[in-house]
């Protein structure tokens, strides 16, 4: 079991922002969350949701990074 870092999007903040999660690395494009969504802030996903996920470049003012980002839920 391949466990990785993705990112979730955050639905009720005032800009576009995604929150780092551990997840479990089913096959290709598919992974399930691992971690509990806190209470706040609130994530389009939660623990034990499988979902896609694509490259996706994260980061803020000039430095932006790769990063996997939880785009669709599958289950």
């Amino acid at each position: 079991m391949a466990i990785e870092t993705i990112h979730v999007y955050l639905p009720e903040e005032a800009v576009d922002c995604w929150f780092p999660v551990r997840a479990e690395h089913i096959r290709d494009d598919l992974y399930r969350i691992l971690d509990d969504a806190p209470d706040d802030p609130v994530w389009e996903f939660g623990k034990g949701d499988i979902v896609r996920c694509r490259i996706q470049k994260l980061g803020t003012g000039m430095t932006f990074e790769d990063g996997l980002v939880a785009f669709e839920k599958t289950n």
